[in-house]
């Protein structure tokens, strides 16, 4: 399973590459570069940046600037399990607030942060589409709706405790 990780990591890789040959030259090719790189890398790494810039002929400080003008873009990597905070409307008003720092208490990041660990990235998002459920939260694909402090707390835990069944898993 790991071979064909790789595999797969190495052909994204691959794409990045026919992709930077293919439109190096060309003009407003920045941004379908960088889009490039983060579906390659899942980010887009300081040294591709440089990379972007020598063939492009833009200083790496302008790219930058268009890394962080836009929000696709993203200068780490995300977590293993991204959980997504939904603060539409219904969920405002059932306590998307409350979750949130309840959430930021349990993984110890803020909206936008990966955890030291990498276990766990926390998004914000504009609406989840359960609004019946708020307020509501989704861990990867899998939602929570109707939470309160041990709805959330139980589901980080249910992660943190299969990613520690992984890793004993995997040194056996």
């Amino acid at each position: 399973m790991i071979e064909v990780e790789i595999l797969e990591e190495k052909k994204e890789i691959l794409n990045f590459k026919v992709d930077l040959i293919n439109k190096r030259h060309q003009h407003g090719s920045l941004i379908p570069l960088l889009q490039s790189a983060q579906d390659s890398y899942g980010y887009v790494p300081e040294k591709i940046i440089y990379y972007i810039s020598e063939l492009v002929g833009i200083p790496p400080a302008e790219i930058y600037g268009v890394i962080t003008f836009y929000a696709q873009f993203r200068l780490k990597p995300l977590g293993k399990n991204i959980i997504r905070i939904c603060e539409g409307t219904a969920c405002h008003v059932n306590g998307a607030k409350t979750v949130l720092s309840v959430l930021q208490d349990e993984v110890g990041i803020s909206i936008g942060e990966t955890s030291d660990d990498g276990l766990f990235s926390l998004v914000s998002v504009a609406c989840l589409g359960c609004c019946s459920l708020a307020p509501v939260m989704m861990i990867n694909d899998e939602t929570f709706g109707n939470l309160d402090q041990n709805k959330i707390k139980k589901a980080i835990s249910t992660y943190k405790k299969s990613e520690k069944a992984e890793v004993s898993y995997e040194k056996n």
